[in-house]
């Protein structure tokens, strides 16, 4: 069983919440604040976090940036913040979605599996080895190596979306068509999202992230992986 912790100084929100993810059969457990929060998930590991943004004692992009340091597990972000800056800062962190309060729990519990079937594709359905220039990606391990030498971890959105561009080296991506790589359906057309996911990536695997020799930005279009 899949399991869940889901983070909301809310404890009417964290009761729905919860009382949809266990009828949809995952496991949870359930924190109001950042510190319970951040103990929990080291010591109950779970699969995948709904976290809140404004948190008491810890709020959420302080815990994301914590919680970041020892775990690639998804986070699906809760914000009442409207500010796209609050969003950005957020996915920038490691975050893998988010929904804007208020939000319908059957969405939510949507996107959960949706995360965690984008999860089981790199897993399970992508298990090729991917090498192109002098990287290799490891799908079943969501490990990335530049000649020999392993990089930082990427969580499974951005090894997913890595993996869609590196496949077709030269090919350019529009942001809506990477949207749709990493979600399988995109539920919100917020394209930034994947300036937010190819910035993290870059400072990841690249030597020079304003340089990028990997990753490059075709200005007015989107992406593309080089090609040589």
């Amino acid at each position: 069983m899949k399991t869940i912790l889901v983070v909301d100084d809310e404890p009417k929100i964290t009761q729905l919440v919860q009382d949809y993810l266990e009828r949809a059969g995952f496991g949870v457990h359930v924190a109001h604040d950042g510190r319970t929060a951040l103990s929990l998930a080291k010591t109950e590991k779970p699969d995948l976090i709904v976290l809140d943004l404004g948190l008491p004692q810890l709020d959420g992009l302080d815990f994301t940036r914590e919680f970041r340091k020892s775990s690639n597990a998804p986070i699906i972000m809760l914000t009442a913040r409207s500010e796209e800056s609050d969003k950005l800062i957020g996915l920038e962190l490691g975050a893998d979605d988010y929904m804007t309060k208020p939000f319908s729990p059957k969405e939510l519990v949507a996107r959960v599996r949706v995360v965690f079937r984008r999860m089981e594709n790199v897993i399970a359905a992508n298990t090729e080895i991917i090498r192109v220039m002098d990287l290799t990606l490891d799908a079943p391990r969501l490990r990335v190596t530049a000649s020999g030498r392993e990089l930082e971890e990427l969580t499974p959105t951005e090894f997913e979306l890595l993996a869609a561009l590196a496949r077709q080296p030269g090919r350019v991506f529009t942001r809506a068509q990477l949207l749709d790589a990493i979600h399988g359906v995109a539920f919100e057309s917020y394209e930034r999202a994947i300036d937010a996911h190819i910035k993290n990536i870059r400072h990841k695997i690249e030597v020079t992230p304003g340089n990028p020799k990997y990753i490059l930005t075709v200005y007015g279009v989107g992406y593309k992986f080089a090609d040589k």
